[in-house]
């Protein structure tokens, strides 16, 4: 009689379980996967990131005062082993990209991140802040230097200050990537790769080959590397 009560239950409930998944899909672009060999919490970062300021309705943005509770939250909760990043954004708030990316890098869970289509600008650092990350083969990276919008005080702090800032970025990009303090500074200064602007196009194996991203592949193959990773961290706690 128990079972047949704990089974109604776990059907009605099924509803309302599905209704919260599809809720936290439409509202910021994640999703849990329950597997045996580990839970894994999806993230999507598109579009814009938006930071401090608010992007007109129409543009496609991720919320920055939205996945960054969603990330302590991953990092705290014993049912989720590991957190996969999907990325197809055109960059956006430096601040507030850079913000994510110090997160994901400083989680102690599994973390792999995979871009789709672009990770472009401030894309950057975030693809390479999980502990291994892959690119799609169709998939570009675009590194530039650091670009400021609105009014501007031309004065030599305002220079000086882009120059700290923009050193942050390499400084993060260089320590959770293979890639070089002068490869990387190279290719956001290239002045022939990209018309009226400064920077580089970065194809998938060219990414790979500099020592931005670990590896060219899909959605299968992160999903196998991260369960290794879940497996290599579940090993160690039983030793």
């Amino acid at each position: 009689m128990n079972d047949e009560n704990e089974n109604q239950n776990q059907n009605e409930n099924e509803p309302d379980q599905i209704e919260q998944e599809r809720e936290q899909i439409k509202e910021f672009g994640s999703v849990e996967t329950h597997n045996p060999r580990g839970n894994i919490h999806c993230l999507s970062i598109i579009g814009q990131v938006e930071g401090h300021m608010t992007l007109p309705p129409q543009n496609k943005t991720t919320k920055y005062e939205h996945v960054m509770p969603q990330l302590v939250a991953v990092e705290e909760d014993p049912d989720i082993d590991g957190l996969l990043v999907l990325l197809n954004t055109v960059g956006g708030d430096v601040e507030a990209g850079l913000a994510i990316a110090e997160i994901i890098s400083g989680m102690k869970k599994p973390t792999v991140s995979l871009v789709l289509g672009g990770g472009h600008s401030i894309g950057v650092p975030l693809a390479v802040s999980a502990d291994y990350s892959f690119i799609a083969p169709t998939a570009t990276m675009t590194v530039h230097p650091l670009r400021m919008s609105g009014v501007v005080i031309g004065v030599m702090q305002t220079f000086q200050y882009f120059q700290r800032m923009q050193d942050r970025i390499i400084e993060f990009v260089v320590s959770n990537s293979n890639i070089t303090y002068e490869r990387f500074k190279e290719l956001m200064l290239t002045t022939d790769e990209i018309a009226n602007d400064v920077g580089s196009i970065l194809f998938a194996e060219k990414a790979v080959e500099c020592g931005l991203i670990n590896s060219i592949g899909g959605l299968s193959d992160a999903l196998e590397k991260m369960y290794e990773l879940i497996a290599e961290v579940r090993k160690c706690s039983t030793q």
